[in-house]
């Protein structure tokens, strides 16, 4: 039973909210994959934060680490100097992440969001280049800044944008045509036809894995395409792993499955480890072309997100313990599923590592799944450009029974509402 006064959210904070109308309830305590409200009622976390929280709430690797930090007067607040955190940090990703990977990745600190990363990056590859133009995709997500909105495909965070948004094209994903036209056959030709009326654009952004899109899964090979088709034509590769990134998908980059070097990677969510706000910028060393001050931002140093960073890549990603975790979860995850999906028609699904979706044929029947789980104490939120989909995204840590009693709760909701049984009207 929920009780939740709620009152002073709804009389002063803006309409703007929006998580806490899905999940009416005032949250007080969290650890590993579970919260607590004030009520004494405990939920599953299969949303993690958006993604921001791959390593669970309250990780106790990470939490002694920053409280030390803490305790012992550490750097809070760092702008871009040069402090032992940082240092750590870089030392840190060079060592467990570049190194093992053969990655030859200068490192940028924007402000500490991803629509940040991504404005960055669309800047940087504007200046390399000197053409304005970025090619993106149907159904992406890369943020809510102007910058960022131009290359995101969702009609509605379009137009609150308020303004035009130009010097975007948008391009067809993997499988926007299911299958019958061929792949890239359109952007091919008016890169190539000079009478096409398209200029060479300056990059392509894209995320490997669409997740606010509706858990649209890029294949390998369609990746792998897309980075030759860039590089014969002078084209940057920026892969937007903001919320696919620090092994959601199971390997660190989501893109290492295709086996590319995108140009320019942005990272935000769970890179800073404990949910503190940071991003980053990866790009091939030519192209660090910057000069000092001409993308910086107030809070890009939040030294407390990179002690916490650097815990988390020392502790999950000297090894292959946490990747082989994640990818025998997500085959869990996806035989659950295929077979609830086998089961129920007008559902299907789709997914990669630990993140997935339940597609709804009826899509308002994914918001009622969502609302009936949370009755039974599971988050789960949908996405898709008509919030079509119930996304899954567990924290990487979850354990195996705690999968399974998530997924045991998403089954029930959904027979509920598929059934009409104790639907919602």
């Amino acid at each position: 039973m929920i009780n939740a006064d709620t009152s002073i959210f709804e009389s002063l904070e803006s309409n703007v909210r929006g998580y806490c109308r899905n999940w009416p309830t005032v949250f007080t305590k969290a650890k590993g994959s579970w919260l607590r409200d004030e009520d004494g009622n405990d939920y599953l976390d299969f949303f993690a934060g958006a993604g921001a929280l791959n390593y669970g709430h309250n990780n106790d690797v990470l939490k002694q680490p920053l409280l030390d930090y803490i305790a012992g007067d550490g750097i809070t607040h760092g702008l871009d100097m040069s402090t032992s955190a940082k240092r750590d940090l870089l030392v840190t990703l060079r060592d467990t992440v570049f190194a093992p990977r053969g990655l030859d990745y200068k490192v940028q600190f924007p402000g500490p969001t991803g629509a940040n990363a991504v404005e960055a990056a669309l800047k940087l590859a504007r200046k390399i280049t000197g053409r304005e133009t970025i090619v993106s995709f149907t159904n992406a997500f890369h943020g809510m800044t102007l910058g960022a909105l131009s290359v995101t495909g969702n009609a509605a965070k379009r137009a609150g944008a308020g303004v035009p948004l130009v010097h975007a094209a948008h391009m067809p994903y993997d499988g926007y045509f299911d299958g019958t036209t061929a792949d890239f056959q359109w952007m091919e030709k008016v890169l190539d036809d000079t009478s096409s009326g398209f200029d060479r654009p300056a990059a392509v952004i894209v995320e490997t894995v669409q997740g606010e899109g509706g858990v649209n899964v890029a294949r390998a090979e369609w990746l792998r395409h897309l980075a030759g088709l860039c590089a014969a034509r002078e084209i940057l590769l920026i892969v937007d792993d903001v919320q696919m990134g620090c092994g959601r998908t199971g390997p660190f980059f989501s893109f290492e499955l295709a086996g590319i070097t995108p140009d320019i990677v942005t990272l935000s969510k769970s890179i800073g480890g404990y949910g503190l706000p940071m991003a980053l910028v990866l790009f091939k060393s030519e192209l660090d072309q910057w000069s000092p001050g001409e993308h910086n931002g107030t809070f890009r140093g939040n030294n407390p997100a990179f002690v916490t960073a650097g815990v988390a890549l020392r502790h999950y990603w000297s090894d292959g313990t946490l990747q082989a975790s994640t990818l025998a979860k997500g085959e869990r995850v996806a035989r659950t599923l295929t077979e609830l999906a086998d089961n129920v028609p007008g559902l299907s699904t789709r997914g990669r590592g630990l993140v997935h979706g339940v597609v709804f044929d009826d899509a308002s029947q994914a918001s009622k799944v969502c609302q009936v789980a949370f009755e039974r104490g599971l988050l789960v939120e949908t996405s898709g450009s008509t919030d079509e989909v119930v996304k899954l995204l567990p924290p990487l840590t979850i354990t195996d029974q705690e999968l399974d009693h998530g997924l045991g709760i998403l089954t029930g909701a959904v027979d509920t509402v598929c059934s009409g049984v104790g639907a919602i009207a």
